[in-house]
């Protein structure tokens, strides 16, 4: 890819510490929003976007996941380290942008200090320089420029401030490194007619940034002397590079046998002791970069009972910072019911309107029901949830920016513990009320094994945002919208039931596992609570934002391939069976003098009866019979492992093509069509006639849907994280049996 005056196209990594605000910045360069939070471990993989000048050219720029030190201690770690280690890595960048907390400048230099010796062009982000006016701390950035050598530009991520200077300064550095390279790579090539233009490259960029700025950390003999001897033997040019080469040969999926035998024998023949080294080099390099921290930024004297202190005293009580966070989780699940009446009405009513206009505006042919009864039934049946998601996301966005999930990590780790988790699968578990697969990820957050395995078969218990949509239509069908004490509704309750029951299926899975598995590693939490601050209502947006399209595209993707699927078997079946059942169902309302409305009715009933989901429902019906459910209902389970919201599009579009028992008897030729919620509700079992969707059964499917695993995106990345499809296996079918008896047994209890 290259730019528009033919040169490759910059390639620019930002990088910092987890809650140094990088995402944050990386929206403001970028205006490509990602989720971002206050708590660690949100960014697991490598986010990209493109960055424009405002000379016109472009870059991309890379959000690494967030790191404390190219020593690293968890999965997401090592991405930081693979790339920056490996030149022929297509991540590896011509530039990288540091971004640090400038409130607690010396935690976040030692990572610093040790990009600033691998002799890439660099620049200092001082992020959340107006934080630190607030504090009352002073910041000579042209001192910490001079000190590092490189330049050092106070921002504000949150507001934005300074983000067009540090662009500016950006392209100012990249463009006076590229003139320089250009010109050595001139001579190069006059000197050389045949010659490797990328290591030539690579090879004039150490010499012109090594002329620049000198060493930071002065490796010691040791380190030197394998340091060296990898650098002759591999052709490493940076001394530095070369030295996390020995720490880190293991695991470095770059390097091939032969180099890793290599860097194996130099380190023991050189007899060098990597763990000992890195915690001498650590201890250096604060030595070195404290005095120069403390010389260029000065702080008030630290006064305690700061207003954080005094929220913190509350919020993260020993007793009532649970009791807190539940109501603030209760009033939440409240919200989404109470503010989407309307715009669910009003969405639903505006399919049922847009499906009646097009059956009378276009010819009665198959292309028209394949529109009306499969693609806009099914699209209509998932995105009339989008209301509430986004309530959902809003608020847990808020929650996010105010610096409160963080404070929940921190109050439930000594609980998790009892489960085999610490407080940093807490991420995961609040992650997964979005979705499950982004969740699952995060869990490379935690360095123990043992406990980032339990995290992760533990995850998909927790109600994901593909599970809202089957609450919400089974809850507003059983369950009556009455208000307990004039204030809480007894449907919130019910909602905010099922994510209780997945909370207390992840917990007893959990204990189950802690005590298989036999853990004997300890861990530690050590994580950084911010202060309180304000949202920033233009990244609590975006992230709103995101997250909607994100289930719009990606269920409105599935729902429409599953739609059209769905309407094919339901329109046809094997042989001449819809034929015959329409030709038995004529003759049966000929001979029951039923009118034309009924008539239609019974013919779409039997015809989807005889094809191949009907078929396929009947044959499933004796198994999940006792559950409460029919055929249909057998179908919709079916087609929604692959992916839970697939459930409200199926029905959809089945009662759009076969209608229900009752519409049967009640239907009229200028009726509008029903709502799916109404037809769900008109439905009765064909052999006793009672209702279908009856509060056992709505309950039995909500149990059903809280504790199954039907999610094929969510075992793929489970398998991907845990290296094998055995666990991905044990975790679908430990989820199924324990979906299937929980639904039987409240199936039995309330009917």
């Amino acid at each position: 890819m290259n730019d528009v005056d033919g040169s490759p196209t910059l390639k620019i990594a930002l990088i910092g510490n987890p809650n140094s605000g990088k995402s944050t910045v990386f929206n403001q360069m970028t205006g490509l929003r990602q989720r971002t939070g206050n708590f660690p471990g949100v960014t697991v993989e490598v986010k990209e976007g493109t960055l424009r000048f405002p000379s016109g050219h472009e870059a991309t720029l890379f959000d690494f996941p967030g790191t404390y030190s190219l020593y690293p201690t968890s999965s997401d770690e090592k991405v930081v380290a693979s790339v920056l280690t490996n030149p022929a890595d297509p991540y590896f960048p011509d530039a990288m942008v540091y971004v640090a907390d400038v409130t607690k400048l010396e935690k976040h230099l030692l990572l610093f200090t040790q990009l600033l010796d691998l002799n890439i062009p660099l620049l200092l982000a001082l992020n959340l320089s107006d934080s630190a006016a607030e504090l009352g701390i002073k910041v000579n950035a042209s001192k910490l420029s001079e000190s590092f050598g490189v330049p050092v530009i106070p921002i504000s991520g949150r507001t934005g401030h300074n983000t067009m200077r540090l662009i500016l300064e950006l392209e100012k550095m990249v463009k006076s490194h590229r003139s320089t390279v250009n010109s050595q790579q001139s001579t190069v090539n006059s000197q050389q007619s045949i010659v490797n233009s990328q290591q030539s490259t690579v090879n004039s960029q150490q010499s012109t940034v090594n002329s620049q700025r000198s060493t930071f950390y002065p490796l010691t003999d040791s380190e030197k002397q394998v340091s060296e001897a990898i650098r002759q033997n591999l052709g490493v040019q940076n001394p530095y590079r070369a030295l996390l080469l020995a720490h880190h040969s293991n695991w470095l999926h770059f390097l091939n046998a032969q180099e890793k035998e290599t860097v194996s024998t130099i380190v023991s023949t050189k007899n060098f002791q990597s763990l000992r080294a890195q915690v001498d080099e650590t201890l250096e390099r604060y030595d070195r970069f404290i005095p120069i921290s403390q010389a260029a930024v000065v702080s008030p004297p630290a006064f305690p009972n700061t207003p954080t202190d005094r929220i913190d005293a509350v919020l993260t009580h020993r007793l009532g910072g649970p009791l807190i966070f539940f109501t603030v989780m209760m009033l939440v699940f409240q919200a989404i019911f109470d503010w989407s009446v309307y715009p669910m009405d009003w969405i639903e009513s505006g399919f049922a309107l847009l499906s009646d206009f097009l059956t009378a505006q276009m010819p009665a042919a198959w292309y028209t029901e394949l529109i009306t009864d499969g693609i806009l039934a099914g699209l209509g049946g998932i995105l009339v949830f989008v209301p509430q998601i986004a309530i959902l996301f809003l608020l847990i966005s808020i929650l996010e920016e105010v610096g409160y999930m963080s404070r929940v990590v921190f109050m439930f780790d000594k609980t998790m513990r009892r489960f085999g988790m610490n407080g940093r699968s807490m991420v995961s578990l609040i992650s997964g009320s979005a979705c499950a697969v982004p969740a699952i990820m995060s869990s490379r957050t935690i360095g123990n094994w043992q406990e980032r395995l339990i995290t992760v078969m533990v995850t998909p218990f927790i109600s994901c945002s593909a599970r809202i949509p089957v609450y919400l239509v089974l809850i507003g069908l059983a369950v009556p919208a009455i208000k307990l004490g004039g204030v809480l509704s007894l449907q919130s309750l019910v909602f905010g039931a099922m994510y209780v029951l997945g909370v207390l299926a992840a917990f007893a899975t959990g204990w189950i596992m802690k005590h298989w598995l036999h853990r004997r590693e300890h861990s530690f939490l050590a994580i950084e609570l911010p202060v309180y601050r304000m949202p920033h209502w233009k990244n609590v947006l975006m992230n709103v934002w995101e997250k909607v399209k994100a289930f719009m595209v990606g269920a409105g993707k599935i729902i429409l391939v599953v739609s059209i699927a769905l309407w094919g078997l339901s329109r046809f079946g094997p042989g001449d069976s819809v034929e015959q059942a329409d030709r038995a169902a004529q003759t049966e309302a000929l001979q029951s003098s039923l009118d034309s409305g009924e008539t239609q009715g019974l013919v779409q009933q039997r015809r989807l009866e005889a094809s191949w989901a009907g078929q396929a429902g009947k044959v499933m019906e004796p198994a999940i019979r006792p559950l409460g459910y029919d055929w249909k209902i057998g179908i919709a389970l079916l087609t929604s492992f692959a992916a839970r919201e697939v459930f409200t599009g199926t029905l959809a579009v089945l009662y759009n093509m076969g209608g229900s028992e009752a519409d049967i008897n009640d239907r009229n030729d200028n009726e509008a069509k029903a709502t799916l919620r109404e037809r769900m509700k008109k439905e009765k079992f064909g052999d006793t006639g009672k209702p279908v969707y009856s509060l056992a059964t709505a309950l039995s499917l909500l149990v059903f849907y809280a504790l199954s695993m039907q999610c094929f995106s969510t075992l793929a990345v489970v398998r991907r994280e845990t290296g094998s499809w055995k666990w991905a296996a044990l975790q679908f079918t430990f989820m199924s049996i324990a979906a299937y008896l929980g639904a039987w047994a409240v199936y039995a209890l309330f009917s």
